[in-house]
């Protein structure tokens, strides 16, 4: 995940999080800002590891001295 794409998942709550200050409440406003912050960190953690392999079967090498 690059930076550009990261500060594309924020911004796209950013409309989200500013709604929250409409709220009277600071049970609602924090319950609303731990559900905003746990999608977005489920949609970085969802991207940031990259593609995965083709064959998810497949062992892969842990340390550079290990036989493949």
């Amino acid at each position: 995940m690059t930076q550009t794409e990261f500060v594309a998942l924020a911004a796209a709550r950013y409309e989200q999080l500013q709604a929250l200050n409409q709220l009277d409440s600071f049970y609602d406003y924090e319950k609303e800002f731990d559900q905003l912050c746990t999608g977005l960190g489920r949609d970085v953690l969802e991207k940031n590891p990259g593609d995965l392999p083709n064959d998810p079967q497949k062992k892969t090498r842990c340390a550079p001295d290990m036989e493949p």
